[in-house]
């Protein structure tokens, strides 16, 4: 007879799962960023990917490994998921970023420190998202103002955030969170003939998050996870960024883009799922 794991086993295991998720994700952006070391944004979107893979071979038995605060809530509104341990995942999700992005800010702060001396820019003043990126997500992406050796352009960085306005990121990490939520709930579907068997399902939402980051990091860094951002986020504004990281009362779109828009991308994604896709599954014999 099998035990259900307990809320405290739970709890453990998502923030172990978030770790890992964050540590190898984020830990590709600071290899990127600062050392030039992938050869393409391939190169770091496998590498969420594979992350993902890891947390959920590792937690997965134990809590499901949602590591994500949309899918704990999409699950709960569309999957049955106990609606009494959504603030125990959200909370332990949190905490598992947020330790991750200290110990890759211990592990790369001479190197940001440095790069941010060579490109004439001030943590915490404007120009620094192109360090703070490693940490919380902008829109667009300011990575290729980090490239290179010239001095950091304010004037070419204005340029480039009139390329993706506001309602453009939020329909950006809607669509991609709806995307990640209709697979998530597709391949764990035991009564789809087609999903992948034996646990593989992990494999192929890895790839989804990988495939999606492809084509939608240039514009807002594909977030699609709220604990993904504002953790990691959180812990730089403490760490020098402050209000280019978290800027509290003016920009408001860390909030629409990288919290809310998530949340309803999955609610979207479950929804077509559970009221659509579902229900053929079992078609209905017909005269």
């Amino acid at each position: 007879m099998s035990s259900i794991p307990t809320i405290r086993q739970c709890f453990l295991a998502e923030v172990i799962g978030t770790f890992i998720l964050i540590f190898f994700g984020c830990g590709a952006v600071h290899a990127a960023v600062l050392y030039g070391a992938q050869a393409g944004l391939w190169q770091i979107a496998i590498v969420w990917g594979i992350a993902i893979m890891l947390a959920g071979y590792c937690v997965g038995a134990i809590s499901g490994a949602h590591i994500n605060p949309a899918i704990t809530i999409a699950l709960a509104v569309w999957g049955g998921f106990p609606r009494e341990r959504i603030a125990p995942y959200i909370a332990a999700q949190f905490c598992g970023a947020f330790l991750a992005a200290a110990i890759l800010f211990m592990m790369f702060s001479p190197k940001l420190t440095a790069l941010e001396a060579a490109k004439g820019v001030v943590r915490g003043e404007p120009g620094s998202e192109i360090t703070a990126m490693c940490y919380g997500e902008f829109y667009p992406s300011p990575g290729g103002l980090a490239a290179g050796d010239e001095i950091y352009d304010s004037v070419a960085h204005a340029e480039l955030k009139k390329t993706v306005p506001h309602e453009i990121a939020f329909l950006a990490e809607v669509v991609g969170t709806a995307l990640l939520a209709l697979v998530v709930f597709c391949v764990t579907n035991q009564k789809n003939q087609g999903a992948p068997q034996d646990r593989q399902g992990i494999i192929f939402i890895g790839l989804t998050v990988s495939v999606l980051i492809s084509v939608i990091a240039p514009m807002t860094q594909a977030c699609f996870n709220p604990a993904r951002d504002f953790a990691p986020r959180l812990f730089s504004a403490f760490a020098g960024w402050g209000h280019v990281a978290l800027p509290l009362g003016s920009d408001w779109s860390w909030l629409t883009v990288y919290i809310v828009a998530p949340i309803l991308g999955a609610l979207i994604g479950g929804g077509l799922h559970s009221l659509v896709i579902k229900t053929m599954y079992e078609p209905t014999n017909s005269d």
